[in-house]
C-alpha cells in the first residue's frame, strides 16, 4: 500500500548522486588553483596566532622576573634586620650579664644525724666521797649552789606545765562564759491569717478587735484587710510575726477560735520564716 502510494508521488530519490557529480566536477575544475590558496589562507589565519602567543609568553616572563627581583630585594632587608636585632640582644646580653651577674644556685650540704646532738645535754655532779681536810667557805658554797641549780627530778618543769594548764583552763572559761552570754539568734515567722465568720451579719470590726485582743510573749499583730468570700461574706485577712520558741501555731488557733460568736474557722493563708 505504500509502496504504491509511493509511486504516484514525485520524489527525487537519486538527488545525492547529482550532488555528488556536481561536487566531483567543480573539485576537477578548480583543484589545482584551490589548494594553494587554502594552504596560504591557513597559514596567514596561524601565523598572527603564533606571534600572538609568543607575544604574550614574553611578557609574562618579564613580569616574573621583576617580582623575583622585588622578592630578592624584600628577603635581603629581612636578612639585614635579622642581623641588626640579633647584634642588639647580643649587646644587651651582655650590659645586663655585666651589671647584675647571676648568682650561682644554693649548694645543699646534708650533714649526717648525730645522736648525740639530739640528746639533751646531762650535766656530770660528782659527790665527794669523804668530806674535805681544809676547811673552805666559799668553795663549799659554791659548790652547794651548783647542787641547787642541778634538777635531776624536773621538778621546775613540772611547775611551768601545771601553771600553763592553769592559765589554759582560765582563758576556756572566760571564753565560755562570753559565749554564753552573747545573744543568739531568734527564729521568726510571718504568718498570715484568713479569720472566717459565720455570715454577712457578722461584725467584722467587732471580729478584729477580738482578734487583736490576743496578747502573748513572742506575738505581733500586723496589718489587715477584708476580702470579700461571696454572697456579701466577707473574710478578715491579718498579719502576725511570732517567734517560733514562744508562739506555735496550733496555740494561736486555739485562742482566736475561743470567739465563737464571731469566728467560724481559722485558716492559715501564708507561712514564711524570717
Amino acid at each position: 500500500m505504500a509502496a504504491n502510494f509511493l509511486l504516484h508521488e514525485k520524489i527525487w530519490f537519486d538527488k545525492f548522486r547529482y550532488d555528488d557529480a556536481e561536487r566531483r566536477y567543480y573539485e576537477q575544475l578548480n583543484g589545482p588553483v584551490a589548494a594553494p590558496s587554502c594552504q596560504q589562507s591557513a597559514s596567514t589565519t596561524s601565523s598572527p596566532g603564533a606571534g600572538g602567543d609568543q607575544n604574550e609568553l614574553v611578557t609574562r616572563i618579564a613580569n616574573l622576573e621583576v617580582e623575583n627581583q622585588n622578592l630578592h630585594s624584600v628577603v635581603a632587608d629581612l636578612q639585614l634586620a635579622i642581623s641588626k636585632l640579633e647584634t642588639r640582644l647580643n649587646v644587651l646580653e651582655k650590659s645586663s650579664s655585666s651589671h647584675h651577674p647571676s648568682p650561682t644556685p644554693p649548694t645543699q650540704h646534708v650533714t649526717p644525724m648525730k645522736v648525740e646532738s639530739r640528746a639533751t645535754p646531762v650535766k656530770k655532779v660528782e659527790l665527794p666521797s669523804a668530806p674535805p681536810a681544809k676547811k673552805g667557805g666559799p668553795s663549799e658554797a659554791d659548790d652547794e649552789e651548783d647542787d641547787d641549780d642541778i634538777d635531776l627530778f624536773g621538778s621546775g618543769d613540772e611547775e611551768e606545765d601545771q601553771e600553763a594548764a592553769k592559765v589554759r583552763e582560765e582563758r576556756l572559761r572566760q571564753y565560755a562564759e562570753k559565749k554564753s552570754k552573747k545573744p543568739g539568734l531568734i527564729a521568726k515567722s510571718s504568718i498570715l491569717l484568713d479569720v472566717k465568720p459565720w455570715d454577712d451579719e457578722t461584725d467584722m470590726a467587732k471580729m478584729e478587735e477580738c482578734v487583736r485582743s490576743i496578747q502573748m510573749d513572742g506575738l505581733v499583730w500586723g496589718a489587715s484587710k477584708l476580702v470579700p468570700v461571696g454572697y456579701g461574706i466577707k473574710k478578715l485577712q491579718i498579719q502576725c510575726v511570732v517567734e517560733d520558741d514562744k508562739v506555735g501555731t496550733d496555740i494561736l488557733e486555739e485562742e482566736i477560735t475561743k470567739f465563737e460568736d464571731f469566728v467560724q474557722s481559722v485558716d492559715i493563708a501564708a507561712f514564711n520564716k524570717i
